[in-house]
């Protein structure tokens, strides 16, 4: 039996090329499926377990006040770092997200809340000096950090 001529360059077996094909295909769709799914792990940011809500309304001065005084250096300070802020509109409570102990009625009203529940509240804000240190018997209240 004659020996087929087999030119090197000449286009692999054809179940060769089938293979390959799928491959390819197997590989496209990971790739449109996985890759989004990558993405958004890969960006998202840590889930923070405690939170700072603070439930504000539109012209308070209390609530500018504590917007000029504390605020700005807020995401700086330990308390910061243990709890982000979050403003919430006092008309929308349903914006907290959060099991709250009690509705809330004054601006501002800051909430401390841990795996969405209500740990503190401090209704009022009376100035800087007060706020520290009344903040920091709140985060005494958060779970230990490992």
């Amino acid at each position: 039996m004659p020996e087929a001529d087999h030119d090197s360059r000449s286009a692999p077996p054809r179940h060769g090329a089938r293979a390959a094909r799928a491959g390819g295909i197997a590989a496209l769709l990971v790739s449109l499926l996985a890759g989004p799914l990558v993405g958004m792990v890969w960006n998202a940011a840590p889930a923070a377990a405690a939170e700072l809500l603070v439930f504000e309304r539109a012209g308070c001065a209390w609530c500018e006040r504590f917007e000029r005084e504390i605020a700005p250096v807020y995401p700086h300070t330990e308390e910061g770092r243990l709890a982000p802020l979050r403003r919430v509109d006092i008309g929308d409570a349903d914006a907290a997200l959060a099991d709250l102990a009690a509705p809330v009625r004054y601006a501002p009203t800051f909430v401390l809340v841990e795996d969405g529940r209500e740990v503190a509240r401090l209704p009022g804000y009376a100035g800087e000096a007060a706020f520290w240190g009344l903040l920091a018997d709140m985060t005494k209240k958060l779970s230990p950090t490992p």
